[in-house]
């Protein structure tokens, strides 16, 4: 069977990677004009900075846990939201987000988000 074209992914606990951050791990599925990172964040890490993206939207969707941060055009407002299961956010291009807190569930004690990038980043590409 040729998977040089596969174009179904499934939960595969082997397919996560280890990032340079401790607590994260990620898989991320990269099309032509769309990428989708999956994050497994360990309950109670921080650590991801406040930051904006000029040239993509990011549409996030938590699926386990709770997410706890910042998101504001105005980059100095320190207003904060959480967001449980099956919620969502939209970070358009310009819209300042992160510092973050990532609150795990009770079974993995985990943050589980996954979060939609238009166009792809490069940095987040998996060789």
């Amino acid at each position: 069977m040729d998977l040089s074209q596969q174009y179904c992914y499934f939960f595969d606990d082997d397919q996560f990677r280890e990032t340079d951050r401790p607590g994260f791990r990620r898989r991320v599925i990269t099309g032509e004009r769309l990428q989708l990172c999956f994050w497994r964040i360990a309950g109670g890490t921080s650590g991801s900075f406040l930051h904006n993206h000029d040239e993509h939207e990011q549409l996030g969707i938590i699926v386990r846990g709770k997410l706890d941060f910042r998101i504001n055009e105005d980059r100095e407002a320190q207003d904060r939201v959480v967001i449980g299961e099956n919620q969502a956010y939209l970070a358009p291009a310009g819209v300042w987000h992160g510092d973050s807190v990532f609150v795990g569930d009770d079974e993995f004690n985990e943050c589980w988000i996954l979060d939609v990038f238009a166009p792809p980043r490069d940095d987040l590409r998996e060789g």
